[in-house]
């Protein structure tokens, strides 16, 4: 109880430094701790790694934001603020608030300042070194906020040593770019004993959030740090470690013999209906906004927000996504997009009738309420309501997004994870892997008939690594489905099944084939198309989440022109048909891909 009233009183301390120059302010708080060589106990520790946390917490906001509202899926209302319009329309100044590099750099420094003064060989009685899961958890988050300052900004200064004068503020540091940041904290975490790969700081409960969710798991940066890697590289090799590192954390996140399945959501349409039903008891849909910390879980890591408007990083997620009442007059700001609409609208929703020889049809794309044509993971997350206003009493239309309904912001998911390892099995080579976890969901089964028999004996090799036994990752079936059956282990479907039927008799989710070709032949043709469903997966699955503008990036890097590629996605924004309205708006050329990253100040940026 002593030491979680540490932690507790630690989560609202924030570590000051004297900062580097233009990247810091220099009127912050001195570093707590900077009259000790080490830091040697565990108050001095907590404070240290809280202290940390609570640094990210001013740049969880615009994670989010930087990452959804510059790409395709939102548009913004005319209530939203002139700083999220300039995201927007690419002209974002050295005065926008979201455009604040101090914010990661203090991130940073903190990181620096603790990785530099842990004391790791310290033991316990137990000859166990007491600091190293704070070591390597700080490691990990440093790596996590470099990745994001790199890619929002494209060429940054890079600093792994505390700056704590102002003569060291002064010195001059070397800019990396995407490739050089990706091949530095590859190394460095890689240099960390596995052990703590999984095992992390314990803080028990912090003002209500499970301390669990606060760390990002180091296998997961990995693997983000080598699919950016082999995006800008085209290096196969490297795609291939990344979906290992992805495998890993699912395999063994909860410990070893452990299991991490997608679990089992379908959701049918009944003939003549205008409205969707649940199949009988195949579970519920994901809980976007669910914190509970379970072994199936599927929220990963979050950034936990200040609990009042008070304090200095309460999040304005909820009040820009969503109707939230007083607190935004009912006026909400991001709304899911045209082209987003007609992404989700134009997926075949494939149903199969309950009979002993099942039939397959498809639900109509008309005449459906709720946004519930085609898939349905929009209308489960979007609604339209009305709000009264205030000042006139009238009733107006307003809206919710409801993956934003807490005062934290979720990083990383499970869906997530999975959708990421598939876009590196299929660049490293293995298509219909990833075609996989996709369409009929990734056990050993479906790789020994679906994947196997059209490898090369070194692909095969390759693949056996990635070991889904089907005692822990049961997969749900046809017969499942039509017998309602519920007994024994079912937890594994393909993603794109969560939101557009039953993919696997879906005439129109098929991977190309022919006879007539080669392996060879066939795997660049199919590589395309499994690249192009994966970025519609993550516009279906992980919409608003606030990755979009970067999957847009990675996409756009793998093709023979990056920059036209990107700008016809983002042009798109309000559909096809007004793309060259769009194109007009937007302030910057989008086929010039130094235009992709912010700058700030003549100091930072592409």
């Amino acid at each position: 109880m002593k030491r979680l009233k540490i932690f507790v009183t630690a989560i609202c301390a924030i570590c000051g430094f004297v900062s580097c120059s233009d990247f810091f302010d220099q009127e912050s708080e001195q570093v707590i701790f900077t009259d000790k060589n080490h830091l040697t106990n565990a108050t001095d520790s907590a404070y240290s790694v809280l202290g940390i946390l609570n640094k990210l917490q001013a740049i969880a906001d615009r994670t989010i934001l930087l990452g959804e509202v510059r790409g395709d899926l939102v548009d913004l209302t005319t209530t939203a603020n002139s700083d999220l319009r300039d995201i927007a329309l690419f002209n974002v100044g050295d005065d926008n608030r979201y455009n604040e590099p101090r914010d990661y750099y203090a991130v940073i420094n903190n990181c620096n300042y603790f990785i530099a003064n842990a004391d790791t060989a310290l033991k316990n009685n137990r000859n166990e070194f007491i600091f190293m899961k704070e070591f390597a958890a700080v490691k990990a988050i440093r790596a996590w906020t470099y990745l994001q300052l790199v890619t929002t900004y494209g060429k940054v200064p890079f600093v792994t040593t505390p700056i704590l004068t102002s003569q060291e503020a002064e010195k001059d540091y070397p800019m990396y770019g995407i490739e050089q940041i990706c091949r530095y904290f590859i190394s460095d975490l890689q240099e960390l004993p596995e052990l703590y790969y999984r095992d992390y700081p314990n803080y028990g409960t912090i003002r209500s959030v499970d301390s669990r969710l606060l760390w990002f798991p180091i296998n997961i940066v990995l693997g983000d740090l080598n699919l950016w890697l082999a995006s800008v590289t085209g290096e196969k090799a490297t795609y291939r470690e990344a979906a290992l590192r992805y495998y890993k954390y699912l395999s063994l996140r909860n410990g070893d013999n452990s299991y991490y399945a997608t679990g089992v959501t379908l959701r049918t349409w009944t003939p003549g209906s205008t409205n969707w039903i649940n199949t009988t008891t195949w579970g519920t849909f994901n809980q976007f906004s669910s914190e509970s910390v379970t072994s199936q879980g599927e929220l990963i890591t979050l950034i936990a927000g200040d609990s009042i408007r008070a304090e200095g990083n309460f999040s304005e997620l909820r009040d820009l996504f969503s109707y939230n009442g007083p607190n935004n007059n009912g006026h909400v700001s991001i709304v899911p997009s045209q082209n987003m609409f007609d992404i989700s609208t134009a997926q075949e929703h494939c149903c199969v009738t309950k009979s002993t020889t099942p039939d397959v049809y498809y639900a109509p794309k008309t005449g459906m309420q709720d946004f519930m044509a085609g898939d349905l993971r929009l209308s489960q997350v979007y609604r339209t309501t009305y709000g009264i206003e205030a000042s006139t009493g009238e009733r107006f239309e307003t809206s919710n997004i409801s993956k934003y309904s807490t005062r934290n912001v979720h990083i990383y998911r499970r869906m997530m994870v999975y959708l990421r390892m598939a876009e590196a099995l299929n660049m490293g080579g293995l298509p219909r892997m990833a075609f996989q976890v996709l369409a009929n969901g990734l056990n050993n089964e479906t790789v020994s008939e679906n994947v196997i028999p059209y490898c090369s004996a070194s692909d095969s090799v390759f693949a056996s690594q990635f070991d889904f036994p089907a005692i822990r990752y049961g997969l749900f079936t046809v017969e499942h489905l039509v017998n309602n059956q519920t007994t024994g282990l079912i937890n594994t479907i393909g993603i794109h099944t969560r939101g557009s039927g039953w993919t696997p008799l879906n005439e129109y989710y098929q991977l190309p084939d022919d006879t007539l070709m080669t392996e060879d032949e066939l795997r660049p043709i199919q590589q395309a198309f499994v690249d192009s469903l994966i970025l519609n997966e993550g516009a279906l699955e992980l919409s608003f989440e606030g990755t979009r503008f970067y999957d847009l990036m990675r996409y756009a890097l793998r093709q023979t022109n990056p920059g036209q590629t990107l700008a016809d996605y983002v042009y798109a924004r309000r559909g096809k048909n007004n793309s060259e309205a769009m194109r007009g708006e937007i302030r910057k050329d989008l086929t010039d891909q130094r235009n992709w990253f912010l700058q700030w100040n003549g100091r930072i940026g592409e």
